[in-house]
């Protein structure tokens, strides 16, 4: 069940945390893993550890808000069965408490391109290939705050992720009958490196914890995998409980 043997998947953002969760979880299952980062040597020391662990991964360094470089890089890869859109950006300064009025046009402006143009480019990339093989798997990891207004200094990141969102469903009415599925994955709060959060949090989360890699990377193997080939054009809560409308 849920083998992705022959399968060779495509994860943005992998260099690290989620992203790196991600591609040790399909390399788990079988599938070949192009990790993808900005940086080289993030992508190359993930690519390695799942080596090292006895799956199959190789390291891509590319911008994906440059279309044309997103666009070299998978036709130097060849065939992309699955491609997981996991790069995202909060924008420069992080989620900071400011209110939109008072923001950078380059701070939102940076937030939309990589969580929206991110994703647009990445799919239009695979997608011709996918459809003339009859078979692929999109899927984009959002956010609750694609969602829902989930506080204040999130606007610009909440209209990149939503924008993604909307993107992959609609997207998916498109690629159905060419044996395309495209889902979004819309997380809730969850631990990263060099960033601890607090334990009222996590008590406020009905599940009593925040989010791990491995919850994310579990449900991307079963989207990706044979078994799911009838969900697609679907949104899927990875948050622990909170958020359920």
């Amino acid at each position: 069940m849920f083998d992705l043997s022959g399968r060779t998947a495509l994860v943005t953002g992998a260099g690290q945390n989620i992203g790196a969760g991600i591609a040790r979880g399909l390399a788990g299952q079988g599938a070949h893993v192009v990790v993808n980062d900005y940086f080289l040597e993030r992508a190359d020391e993930v690519a390695a550890e799942i080596s090292r662990a006895g799956g199959s991964a190789s390291p891509a360094a590319f911008d994906v808000t440059d279309l044309d470089a997103v666009t070299e890089a998978v036709a130097g890869i060849g065939v992309v069965d699955i491609l997981v859109n996991n790069a995202g950006l909060a924008g420069p300064t992080g989620l900071k408490a400011e209110q939109f009025r008072d923001m950078d046009p380059a701070d939102w402006r940076s937030a939309v391109d990589v969580n929206l143009y991110g994703v647009m480019n990445c799919c239009h990339a695979v997608l011709d290939g996918m459809c003339e093989r009859g078979w692929g798997r999109l899927i984009t990891i959002s956010s609750a705050a694609g969602t829902h207004g989930v506080n204040i200094g999130v606007a610009p990141y909440s209209a990149g992720k939503g924008g993604g969102l909307a993107f992959t469903r609609s997207l998916a009415l498109e690629v159905a009958r060419s044996g395309v599925t495209a889902n979004t994955l819309a997380l809730g709060l969850f631990e990263r490196k060099n960033h601890q959060i607090t334990e009222q949090f996590a008590r406020a989360i009905p599940a009593g914890r925040t989010g791990w890699p491995e919850d994310v990377a579990a449900a991307c193997v079963w989207l990706a995998s044979e078994e799911a080939a009838w969900v697609t054009a679907q949104t899927i809560g990875i948050n622990g409980g909170s958020l359920t409308s």
